[in-house]
C-alpha cells in the first residue's frame, strides 16, 4: 500500500502521522534524537545541519510549547525558522491555505510545520508541495500528533530501555485526542504487549478496540500493573459540555492521586503532553513528584524534533 509519508526509497519524505510507519523508521528517529540529547547540554548549542535551510512554521491554530520546541530545535540545527502568524497574515485576507503555501514555497521554502484545527490539513498541503519540500504535521484536529507521540516513546525507552514487556495506560478523553491516537499507534508498532485506555464512556470512540487496545472505565481498575501512565489533556471545552457533568467529577474518578498511582508498579513513570490542568487530570503532588517525568519530556521533544528535522532533510 502507498504511503504519503514515504519516498520511492522507502524513506521518510513527510512525516504526517505514526500510522502506518515501519518499526525501523520510528526506531531511526529515536536512535537520531539520543545523539542530539547530548547538544542542550553543551555551552554551544548548536550543529551546522540544517545551516541555509529555510524552516516555515505555519500554525493555523495557536500552540505556544509545540511551536516553540520546533524553533529551538531548527535552531539548534542553525536553520532559518520563520514563525508565521497565520491570524493576522494572509489567511485573516480571505487567501486560500494553498495559496499561502504556494507563496512560501516561491521563496524557496525548504519545509512546513504545520498545526491546524482541520484533520488531514498537513497530509493535503504534503501532496501539493515539490518532491524536495517536507512536510510536518505538528497537529490536526482529533487526528494525529506524531511528534508529540515520538517524544514521548522516546521518554519511555530512556526510563524503562525496551518497548517489548511494558504495560501503559493512557487517560483521559481518548475521543478528542490527536495525541492519545498518534501514541497507540507508535505503541503498537514499537511492539508494547498491553496498551490500556482508560476513559469515561463518552469520551471513547467507538471502535476504540479496532486500535488493539484493552478499554477500562474503572481507573483503579486500569492502572493495576501498569508500567507507564500517559494522562491527556482535557480541554476547557470539554468540561463544560453534556460529556461531563462537572471538572470536580472527572477530577474524582478520572484524575491521577498519589493512591490512584500507587495502584502501578512502585517504579511507573507519569506522562503528560502538556499543558496540564492541575487538580482536574493530575493533582500537584503526582505532577512534581518522583515518578513524574513531563519535564524531561519537555527537554527530550527539542532533541525528538531534532532528529525529525535532519533525517526529512536528508532524504
Amino acid at each position: 500500500m502507498n504511503n504519503p509519508q514515504l519516498n520511492k526509497n522507502r524513506k521518510l519524505q513527510h512525516l504526517l502521522t505514526t500510522e502506518g510507519l515501519p518499526a525501523p523508521i520510528l526506531l531511526k528517529i529515536l536512535d537520531t534524537a539520543e545523539s542530539f540529547v547530548g547538544v542542550t547540554e553543551r555551552d554551544i548549542k548548536k550543529v551546522p545541519l540544517l545551516r541555509g535551510k529555510a524552516i516555515f512554521n505555519l500554525f493555523f491554530e495557536p500552540s505556544t510549547r509545540t511551536r516553540t520546541t520546533f524553533e529551538i530545535a531548527a535552531k539548534r540545527l542553525s536553520a532559518d525558522i520563520v514563525n508565521l502568524n497565520i491570524a493576522s497574515s494572509s489567511q485573516s485576507k480571505g487567501e486560500t491555505m494553498l495559496d499561502t503555501v504556494n507563496n512560501l514555497s516561491a521563496m524557496h521554502a525548504d519545509m512546513f510545520i504545520v498545526r491546524h484545527s482541520q484533520s488531514g490539513a498537513a497530509h493535503l498541503i504534503a501532496r501539493h508541495v515539490r518532491p524536495e519540500i517536507h512536510v510536518i504535521n505538528a497537529g490536526d484536529g482529533r487526528h494525529a500528533h506524531p511528534t508529540q507521540a515520538l517524544l514521548d516513546m522516546f521518554t519511555i525507552r530512556r526510563y524503562k530501555c525496551d518497548f517489548h514487556n511494558l504495560r501503559v495506560a493512557i487517560v483521559g478523553d481518548i475521543l478528542h485526542s490527536r495525541v492519545a491516537r498518534s501514541q497507540i499507534h507508535a505503541l503498537t508498532t514499537l511492539g508494547v504487549p498491553e496498551v490500556r485506555v482508560i476513559s469515561p464512556k463518552t469520551l471513547l470512540p467507538s471502535k476504540v478496540m479496532h486500535l488493539g487496545v484493552h478499554v477500562y472505565h474503572n481507573m483503579e481498575e486500569g492502572l493495576k500493573g501498569v508500567d507507564v501512565v500517559l494522562m491527556l489533556r482535557l480541554q476547557n471545552e470539554r468540561m463544560l459540555s453534556a460529556r461531563l457533568p462537572s471538572a470536580e467529577e472527572y477530577f474524582k474518578y478520572y484524575g491521577l492521586t498519589q493512591e490512584k498511582l500507587a495502584l502501578a508498579k512502585h517504579d511507573a513513570i507519569v506522562m503528560h503532553p502538556g499543558p496540564m490542568n492541575r487538580g482536574i487530570e493530575i493533582e500537584s503532588a503526582v505532577a512534581d513528584g518522583m515518578q513524574s517525568v513531563i519535564l524531561p519530556q519537555v527537554t527530550y521533544g527539542i532533541a525528538v524534533r531534532m532528529a525529525v528535522m535532519t533525517i526529512l532533510a536528508g532524504n
